[in-house]
């Protein structure tokens, strides 16, 4: 559990200085998470991919860069995930596919994530957002994940704008 207690901030005092300080709560996850879950492993066999991700298209030598960075470094960033909808404790990853299929090629065998009770409307929007902010999402995949937005949730273009933070023109 995500530790709400504050501690004074300040300068020398280290990375929490600049952050709010994080309970670890590893191996302790709830499979129907109610609330944000921080700091929590999960095996790799657990977490699975969103298949509603935009992203369809993953470059094989971006990914043998991952991997080789994250053999050397870790997962810098954990993955954000949610219950899955039909498998008991497992997860669905709302964003960090990249991460997982690289973290599979470095023979990872559990993954750090962050686990946020989402919506199917909320997953969709955050993982195109996710995809479109580093501007790497061809232009396929992202008219392929407004087209989802719009079927799935009856978003209009202006909504759509509004939800990811783009003009509406784009």
């Amino acid at each position: 559990m995500v530790d709400t207690t504050k501690r004074q901030r300040g300068l020398g005092r280290g990375l929490s200085a600049l952050m709010a300080d994080i309970e670890p709560v590893v191996n302790n996850v709830s499979s129907t998470p109610t609330e944000l879950r921080v700091g929590a492993f999960a095996p790799i066999e657990k977490i699975h991919p969103n298949p509603d991700q935009p992203r369809r298209y993953f470059d094989a030598n971006d990914l043998s860069d991952l991997a080789d960075s994250i053999r050397s470094k870790g997962i810098i960033q954990p993955l954000l995930v949610r219950a899955h909808p039909s498998r008991v404790g497992d997860f669905e990853i709302v964003a960090g596919e990249r991460r997982w299929r690289a973290a599979q090629m470095a023979q990872l065998h559990e993954l750090p994530i962050v686990v946020r009770k989402l919506s199917d409307r909320d997953v969709l929007e955050i993982a195109i957002v996710e995809n479109i902010q580093r501007s790497d999402l061809n232009p396929i995949e992202e008219a392929i994940g407004y087209r989802q937005l719009m079927d799935k949730f009856g978003h209009t273009q202006e909504q759509m704008a509004v939800a990811l933070g783009k003009s509406r023109p784009h």
